[in-house]
Order: C-alpha cells, then sequence, then structure tokens
C-alpha cells in the first residue's frame, strides 16, 4: 500500500498535530498569494485607459457650443479663423506675427479633423469646433509663463478627438510642434488607444514636444466617461500646460542641432 502524504514525517518523529498546522499555514500562505496575484491582475485590468488619469483633470459638463476669445492676425475675422495651408517651414503662411517688442509669440491651435463637435480651451477662451467642418483653426498670442490648455469631447457611441499646438517663431520663419493629442481620429477612441498615447510620450523626456521650439509641456492627463462597451468612452477631457520660455528659437523646425534637448 502505498504510504499517505506526511507519513514519512511521523514516522521521523513529528506529531501528526504539528505536521497538520504546518501544513495549514502552507495552504493559508499560497491561498493569499493566489488571493494577492488576482487582486494585482484586477488592479491592472482597471487600469487600462485609466491609468493616465490625473486627480487634477476632472470631467465636467462641455462648454456652450461657441467659441469666445482674442484671435489675431489676418485669418482671423472675430470669433472665427481660417486654416492656413502650408508645412512647418513655410514662414508665416498667412497668419501674420505679433509687433515687434510686444513680448508675445504667435500660436495655432487645430481641433481636428474629426466628424464630432470638439472644445479646446486655453486660458479664459473657448475655441469651438463645429460638425459643420472636419477641421477648425485659431490663431492667439501668448506670452512668457504658464497657460493651462484642455480639450473636451463628448459624443454617444464613443468620441474622435485631435489637437495639435504649434508655435511660429518670425526670426526662424519656421513653425514648431509645441503639442499634439489624438485619440480615435479616425476611427473612435479607445482605452487601449489612450495606453499607447501615453507610452509614446516617453520619447518626450522633458516633455518637450519640439526641441527646437521653446515651450515645454506639463501636468498632462485626462479624465473619461462610461464605456458601454468598455472599450470606448462616450466622454473625454484631456488637461496639460504649456511653460512658454522668453527666448527666441534659434533654429528652424527639425534641426539637428536642437536633438540634444530631448536627450
Amino acid at each position: 500500500m502505498p504510504a499517505r502524504p506526511g507519513s514519512a514525517r511521523l514516522r521521523a518523529g513529528i506529531p501528526a498535530t504539528r505536521w497538520r498546522a504546518g501544513a495549514a499555514r502552507v495552504a493559508l500562505a499560497a491561498a493569499l498569494a493566489v488571493v494577492g496575484a488576482a487582486g494585482a491582475a484586477i488592479a491592472l485590468a482597471a487600469c487600462g485607459g485609466a491609468a493616465s488619469r490625473s486627480p487634477a483633470v476632472v470631467l465636467t459638463p462641455p462648454p456652450e457650443p461657441l467659441s469666445r476669445g482674442t484671435f489675431v492676425g489676418p485669418l482671423c475675422e472675430a470669433q472665427v479663423c481660417r486654416c492656413r495651408q502650408g508645412g512647418m517651414t513655410a514662414g508665416d503662411d498667412g497668419v501674420g506675427e505679433p509687433a515687434e517688442g510686444s513680448g508675445v509669440k504667435r500660436f495655432e491651435i487645430r481641433i481636428g479633423p474629426s466628424e464630432h463637435a470638439l472644445w479646446v480651451t486655453l486660458d479664459d477662451m473657448v475655441l469651438y469646433k463645429s460638425t459643420a467642418r472636419a477641421e477648425d483653426c485659431f490663431y492667439v498670442d501668448l506670452g512668457p509663463g504658464e497657460h493651462r490648455m484642455g480639450l473636451r469631447a463628448s459624443q454617444p457611441g464613443g468620441v474622435a478627438a485631435r489637437v495639435e499646438v504649434s508655435e511660429y517663431a518670425p526670426a526662424t520663419r519656421s513653425w514648431y510642434r509645441t503639442f499634439t493629442f489624438a485619440c480615435g481620429a479616425p476611427g473612435v477612441c479607445s482605452h487601449a488607444d489612450l495606453d499607447a498615447y501615453k507610452a509614446g510620450l516617453a520619447r518626450f523626456a522633458r516633455g518637450i514636444h519640439d526641441p527646437c521650439g521653446s515651450v515645454k509641456v506639463k501636468a498632462l492627463g485626462w479624465d473619461v466617461g462610461r464605456a458601454p462597451d468598455q472599450q470606448h468612452p462616450d466622454d473625454l477631457q484631456v488637461g496639460w500646460t504649456l511653460q512658454l520660455y522668453g527666448f527666441a528659437p534659434r533654429h528652424p523646425h527639425g534641426h539637428p542641432a536642437c536633438a540634444e534637448r530631448n536627450e
């Protein structure tokens, strides 16, 4: 007859009661390890898409469907601006430039393309893109210091959101890719897309998205609403801060001399 488990220990002089107690402790420790591992797995799963949420960013109702702010340059009239058509080294591209000695810098905020309504906030301004156009642009002058920005999207069935902020430097006649956020444009934003976007931020070690420009991005985070299918949230709110420095960029966008700023 095969020996019962533990019989060797019994023959070695270990009392059965002590062996059972030891076995119970081993079983309890194993059970706790399983529970701990399961809890960790649940926590990681729950972080999918939500891992990048920031305590400073909380969903709020979308603003009114209109733009209000101080928009500048020949492409803007009242609260409406037209998008420039050139690339990063096309000169001012019809946008114009601030008056010499004004101490401000000109920026483009390009919203979309997206079929959904989108709102971008900049300090106390609201920049609204309606469903009438896939893309809208706004041009503003900003001084050195911190400028808080946000993006709001809300659409049953999922959102498609994109915003690009570009700085213009008259001395180099170049535009700089100050900041870009995109999720589900094209397509519909998912938790997986948000996770991938967060992972991609690692290449901007110091928060400088264009090393030739003069702006640093700080305090980037987001919050999302319910996702009926557990993948595509109906609401998205993103927040970030632009830290504008007083110096003027010395090299055009993409110049190799700027690469060390992100090393």
